[in-house]
């Protein structure tokens, strides 16, 4: 039977790890903050904004590239 009092418990990433994660929820909250909005008070007035380049192409791409941000921070060596 193994003792489990003397087991050190020790996080699964490192502190490097944990900060590049937070870095990655930012750039996606900031991408759906950008894709956010754009409608209108009245659903008979169409709002050509919906289609702006903002929220076309830029919202997207940072939430694909906090995606990216995340992935590498779970890949990334600890120890380094």
């Amino acid at each position: 039977m193994k003792n489990d009092k003397n087991t050190k418990n020790e996080f699964l990433f490192g502190k490097r790890n944990y900060s590049i994660m937070l870095i990655g929820l930012a750039v996606i909250a900031l991408g759906f903050i950008l894709m956010a909005g754009g409608g209108s008070d009245d659903p008979k007035v169409f709002n050509p904004d919906i289609y702006s380049w903002r929220r076309i192409r830029l919202a997207p791409t940072l939430v694909l590239i906090g995606f990216g941000i995340e992935i590498y921070a779970i890949l990334a060596n600890p120890k380094k």
